[in-house]
């Protein structure tokens, strides 16, 4: 907490001494650890983290994760993080950019990783989240879907399951929904 203070007067002492010059700007808890978060990441190889608004925001960020094992082998999948004001409270909101056929991103983008919802704690980060969802490509959870029609599949058919996947990442339309091209 003091070394919050400390930030705090070097801030104003700073902007006080500026006089005329661009003011800077206010650092909150939840950008402290945010910038904590991601200067300590250990992405994997199959992993990139790209600043879309520039360094300066780190709030507004994507992770792109190339699967190099299981079903989704050699697609790319992009993810936006939205960091809500009061992180680390309150979990980062994740979406996929691209439509994929999988139990548990739905057809809007919308992920199903217990850390986001009701298993988040303060006391994870951003690393542990890009590693949930590396996870969820190796080992795709046909118990808690958010696609149901892809658990089913993976559950009762998972040689049919395969092969829809690989149709599906080559683009265009399965069971009449259209699907990006992530190969």
């Amino acid at each position: 907490m003091i070394n919050l203070f400390k930030v705090k007067e070097k801030q104003k002492e700073a902007a006080e001494n500026a006089e005329g010059k661009q003011q800077i700007k206010e650092q909150t808890a939840s950008k402290l650890r945010l910038h904590r978060d991601i200067s300590e990441l250990t992405l994997p190889p199959i992993c990139t983290i790209e600043f879309p608004n520039g360094k300066d925001d780190l709030m507004h960020f994507e992770v792109t994760i190339k699967p190099d094992e299981g079903y989704y082998t050699d697609g790319t999948f992009p993810f936006t993080f939205e960091i809500p004001i009061l992180y680390p409270h309150d979990a980062p909101k994740v979406k996929c950019k691209v439509k994929v056929y999988h139990p548990n991103i739905d057809l809007e983008g919308n992920v199903c990783l217990n850390i986001l919802r009701e298993d988040w704690k303060p006391v994870l980060n951003i690393n542990a989240v890009i590693y949930g969802l590396i996870h969820l490509f190796t080992e795709p959870n046909h118990e808690d879907p958010l696609n149901h029609e892809a658990a089913e599949e993976l559950r009762d058919k998972p040689k049919s399951f395969e092969q829809t996947v690989g149709r599906t990442m080559w683009g265009g339309h399965v069971h009449d929904v259209y699907f990006d091209r992530v190969l």
